[in-house]
């Protein structure tokens, strides 16, 4: 066998001289993107994360996130809830950090409340859509009840959704879960009013409709008996 045959031979074999150079490309471009992302502050990397974060974050899934310790995302986050609350002469943003059930999370601040529920009531479709409709119930039926026990039951992603239903004051978050920092929800007085009923007690009976009897609604605590 030739020189040439032989080259031939081992870039066609499986980690042969193409594959070992294509490996070893990736590999590098990896270390070139790690290494891109550590000269990034990390108070910057994490106000991206918070800014797309639905739940609260614990310090522990922060540092995770960005790759810094405990300690250093900690001390992070401080300067960030410096910088938005205007310590130091900086700009006091309509926006807040706050620590809840364990985790972080940017929120409105309370005394502009006002201007965001006017915004979103001005924005507000008149009808609910088709989605909307069904994740509502299952608030209703399976409350209190997480975002992702929501999607587990309609198996689609319901973050949109839940956050209409939250804008309209139809749902509201009831407690955070302590242990994993979930925000479990509950459907509010307002929705009560809208449906004509003084109580979960009169929702109509479900079972009847599923055809398996229960399906993604079982018994749960503090809805009556017979209810699902």
């Amino acid at each position: 066998m030739t020189d040439d045959a032989r080259a031939a031979a081992s870039s066609a074999e499986p980690g042969g001289a193409d594959e070992v150079a294509d490996a070893r490309a990736i590999e590098q471009e990896l270390r070139d993107a790690g290494h891109a992302r550590t000269e990034l502050p990390v108070d910057r990397q994490l106000e991206a994360i918070l800014m797309i974060a639905d739940e609260p974050q614990s310090l522990v899934s922060l540092g995770a996130a960005v790759g810094a310790p405990v300690p250093a995302v900690r001390q992070a986050i401080e300067r960030l809830v410096a910088d938005f609350d205007g310590v130091a002469g900086t700009v006091r943003r309509g926006f807040e950090l706050r620590e809840v059930g364990g985790g972080w999370r940017f929120y409105v601040r309370r005394e502009l409340d006002v201007v965001v529920e006017q915004f979103v009531e001005a924005e507000r479709p008149a009808r609910l859509s088709q989605a909307a409709l069904e994740t509502l119930a299952v608030v209703a039926y399976k409350q209190p009840i997480t975002r992702s026990q929501i999607a587990s039951i309609r198996a689609v992603n319901v973050d949109g959704v839940v956050r209409t239903l939250v804008a309209r004051g139809l749902i509201e978050e009831s407690f955070t879960d302590a242990e994993t920092g979930a925000i479990n929800y509950v459907t509010s007085d307002l929705l009560l009013q809208q449906l004509g009923i003084n109580s979960l007690d009169e929702l109509p009976l479900i079972s009847p409709l599923l055809e398996d009897g229960v399906g993604g609604f079982e018994q749960n605590e503090g809805i009556p008996d017979g209810r699902v």
